[in-house]
């Protein structure tokens, strides 16, 4: 009898302690709250060919600062600022910005470094091997899932799905807490000259 009762307390405990996959991915992206790293990147097609490969340098701190700078081939430069996102293409001389809610609607990646609950909600999210598939609940994005994988606690590579069945593979190398000096990565001015596009929502809209 007192083995049975311990081996229910036991099972009790562990399912008290059990995490939904939602718990796990924050606790993983909780030990990192602040990185930059490298990535590598490669797109491919729905036959699985390679359309596209890059490079480009990444950065995250909770919460809602995101940076993202492809330098190759093309340039191209994502930056939350804690507010807005900000998209700059050089090559076409535009900036836009959008608010950091349409944002998380249009990308899951956002929610690296988003901890709102309601946004959270929006998302089915699974855990299998340390990658977790993050899928939007709504099918009004250009995305059909997110899935970041994990070495330990280290954030090792995201991949991205779209609509169209490409598939966009990140792999992050040279990763490193964030320094202080590196919080000027989420601060964007759109260069003089170029066009703008500011789709935030505005009062009376």
């Amino acid at each position: 009898m007192k083995i049975l009762l311990l081996s229910a307390l036991l099972l009790s405990c562990m399912q008290a302690y059990a995490q939904t996959p939602e718990q796990a991915l924050k606790a993983k992206l909780d030990a990192n709250p602040a990185i930059r790293a490298d990535f590598s990147q490669t797109v491919t097609d729905i036959n699985g060919k390679q359309i596209q490969s890059g490079t480009g340098t990444l950065a995250l701190a909770q919460p809602n600062r995101f940076y993202w700078h492809l330098t190759a081939p093309d340039e191209s430069l994502i930056v939350a600022d804690g507010k807005d996102v900000w998209i700059y293409n050089p090559f076409a001389e535009e900036v836009s910005v959008l608010g950091l809610k349409d944002a998380i609607a249009a990308s899951p990646i956002t929610l690296l470094v988003h901890r709102d609950k309601s946004t959270w909600s929006k998302f089915t999210i699974s855990e299998k091997d340390q990658c977790f598939n993050i899928i939007p609940k709504t099918a009004d994005t250009g995305v059909q899932q997110v899935q970041v994988c994990f070495n330990g606690n280290k954030l090792a590579s995201l991949s991205l799905d779209d609509t169209q069945g490409n598939k966009s593979h990140f792999a992050l190398s040279a990763q490193l807490p964030l320094a202080k000096e590196d919080n000027e990565m989420f601060s964007f001015t759109p260069p003089d000259g170029v066009s703008v596009d500011d789709q935030r929502p505005h009062d009376g809209q």
